[in-house]
């Protein structure tokens, strides 16, 4: 994927005293994320079928006792919520890209400023600044 000229990383906003960004660093981050996005994907699309099968398999369930209903029930909704999660990062990694390819990546969402370089380095599907996270976390 070729960047274009309006997501040239020279216009990615950085804080004061970062060096702006290079053409190899938004490469490399742009490949994290969508290597994520597709194992994220593939994970989903895996336990969506696994999900189904055992839906599938509910009628073979009719002669269980209480503990074992009890089990494959909490099982289930710890498959659904782990899925919920993945979907969740998916579509973080997936908006990161987007942000990337309108030149827009590195903007706080919240104030507009720099989210800093070395924490979307770290944390590439940063959408805040560390104060407006922060902010956020507390209410």
């Amino acid at each position: 994927m070729t960047v274009t000229a309006r997501s040239d990383p020279a216009g990615f906003p950085v804080r004061r005293g970062e060096r702006r960004w290079t053409q190899a660093e938004v490469s490399q981050i742009r490949d994290q994320l969508a290597a994520e996005a597709a194992e994220l994907a593939a994970e989903i699309q895996r336990a969506e079928s696994d999900i189904a099968d055992r839906l599938g398999d509910s009628v073979s369930d009719a002669g269980d006792d209480q503990a074992d209903v009890g089990a494959k029930a909490y099982e289930r909704e710890h498959e659904l919520a782990l899925t919920y999660n993945a979907r969740e990062l998916l579509a973080q990694a997936e908006r990161a890209l987007a942000r990337i390819e309108a030149g827009t990546y590195g903007s706080c969402e919240s104030c507009g400023e720099p989210i800093g370089k070395a924490r979307l380095q770290a944390f590439p599907r940063a959408t805040l600044c560390v104060s407006c996270k922060q902010r956020e976390e507390r209410h």
